[in-house]
């Protein structure tokens, strides 16, 4: 069986090199239940036992006289796919997050199914990890966290559940066939939804660019305004990798104290620790950030094989702005965002991600990035959790980190998820640019810390627009619920 690529799945695999391939992951982290030594080989032998299922049984194929096209393979190495490792007894989380660092920096293999997973035994702390890297274009966050958490149980006694890749999500009932004059007018239609959607959106273009040559802020969401910066440095093959873990309804309460959304106080103490870490770096950068923000343009309960997303470009906070102004100045740029991406359908938001993703590509052509600006500085990205505890084969599930991109010449990816009362936070960084992840996490709860212990709420954040004297980066002890976080650095 064969199915033709969508254009915006096609932008993932067309754009793909080497030193930025374009798959994303996770880390699921599991407290090991007492007295069952066996739990993780059963996972493991189980996992292997089984075939995958629409798309992980998909493989590329680009070339030939039919347009690009996913093809199902009759066979897989099961023991290729699924991977069993036991880490050396002393080694410490920050091993662990070097580990999968490495194993996250090669292209997968497109002569085999697109993902990869990994069982890693022997965490500290009486732990495993999985870890799993999938193609983005077979699969997107929104859809990936549905299978992710179909594959885990909600109680500790139920059995061993099949993995992501063995999922069976709900199959659509196929419609009757069409008489030819229904199939005609639906081609039709497409076609001028589409043709309206490239108008909408090259009209959207022509009125920033005007706007932008008068002098004036275009605002709104809008790519390839950044000034580089370190980020934007040439990619390397090297990656880095940090986690963090801070509480989700303290974060919510915070949030509220500033009359801002959980997502916005993210994004305030994303950018906020860039800012520091830059400088702690001796790379103070006197920008504003560019955050590239996907968004999900599913339906509740789809679960199609195939991305559905757009993206917002939202200029943040001030380089000079103290944290609580900063929060201000996120919800303000996020707000215009936001309603400019609502204007648009679905179909032209769609066109909106792949004429960005396609210009991005070409930019990294000899000689084009020294005079061109790169597609955003750095990519900010809230991926939807689940609400439960959940387990696997009795084992807890204590951490969901995600583990994304870097590509399109942005060389940092912070992608958070929330999950029983945590939200997790997964730092991708070019290894040869972001060498320190670590610290860079530290930064980000540090401000979080600040925003917290302060009773002045809103009534600062709100105003936002005003300038600060400049946050000091000077690192203070965090009170967090944490994962430790580690960088990885070669």
């Amino acid at each position: 069986m064969t199915k033709i690529i969508p254009p915006l799945d096609l932008m993932w695999l067309v754009m793909e090199t080497p030193a930025a391939p374009t798959h994303v992951g996770a880390m699921m982290l599991f407290e090991k239940p007492k007295g069952r030594p066996g739990t993780v080989r059963e996972i493991v032998e189980y996992y292997r036992s089984l075939e995958p299922t629409p798309p992980f049984n998909y493989i590329p194929e680009l070339t030939g006289a039919q347009a690009p096209r996913f093809r199902e393979v009759e066979h897989w190495d099961s023991h290729y796919h699924v991977q069993y490792v036991a880490v050396p007894a002393g080694s410490s989380y920050e091993d662990i997050l070097r580990l999968i660092a490495d194993l996250h920096e090669p292209m997968l293999d497109r002569d085999r199914p697109l993902f990869r997973l990994w069982v890693i035994d022997d965490v500290p702390g009486g732990r495993f990890a999985v870890y799993t890297k999938v193609h983005h274009s077979i699969i997107d966050g929104a859809s990936g966290s549905q299978r992710m958490y179909a594959s885990l149980s909600r109680r500790a006694r139920d059995p061993i559940r099949p993995p992501a890749f063995a999922v069976r999500t709900p199959v659509r009932k196929p419609r009757p066939p069409k008489a030819l004059a229904d199939r005609l007018a639906s081609l039709g239609t497409t076609a001028t939804r589409q043709t309206v959607a490239v108008r909408d959106v090259w009209m959207g273009a022509v009125r920033k660019a005007l706007t932008a040559l008068s002098g004036s802020d275009p605002g709104g969401s809008q790519p390839f305004t950044a000034h580089p910066a370190p980020m934007n440095e040439p990619m390397k093959m090297a990656r880095t990798y940090a986690t963090l873990s801070l509480p989700l309804d303290e974060m919510r309460q915070v949030a509220h104290r500033y009359g801002a959304t959980l997502n916005d106080l993210t994004i305030t103490i994303v950018d906020e620790g860039v800012h520091r870490y830059l400088r702690q770096t001796g790379r103070a950068f006197p920008h504003r950030l560019v955050a590239m923000c996907p968004m999900s343009l599913r339906d509740e309960g789809d679960t199609e094989a195939k991305t559905k997303a757009s993206a917002m470009f939202v200029h943040l906070g001030q380089p000079a702005s103290s944290v609580h102004e900063r929060i201000g100045e996120v919800v303000a740029g996020m707000a215009v965002a936001k309603q400019e991406l609502r204007t648009m359908s679905k179909d032209a938001a769609m066109m909106y991600a792949i004429t960005a993703l396609g210009l991005a590509g070409l930019r990294s052509a000899p000689g084009i990035s020294q005079v061109t600006r790169p597609l955003a500085n750095l990519i900010i990205s809230n991926v939807p959790g689940g609400k439960e505890t959940m387990y696997s084969n009795g084992a807890r599930l204590v951490g969901t980190f995600p583990v994304s991109a870097v590509a399109a010449s942005i060389g940092l990816n912070a992608t958070v998820t929330s999950d029983s009362g945590r939200m997790d936070f997964g730092f991708v960084g070019n290894g040869a640019t972001m060498y320190s992840l670590s610290d860079l996490a530290r930064h980000v709860a540090d401000a979080y810390e600040e925003l917290k212990a302060s009773r002045k709420g809103s009534a600062r954040g709100a105003r936002g627009s005003r300038r600060g004297a400049g946050a000091s980066g000077e690192r203070k002890p965090a009170r967090r619920k944490a994962s430790k976080p580690v960088s990885k650095g070669k």
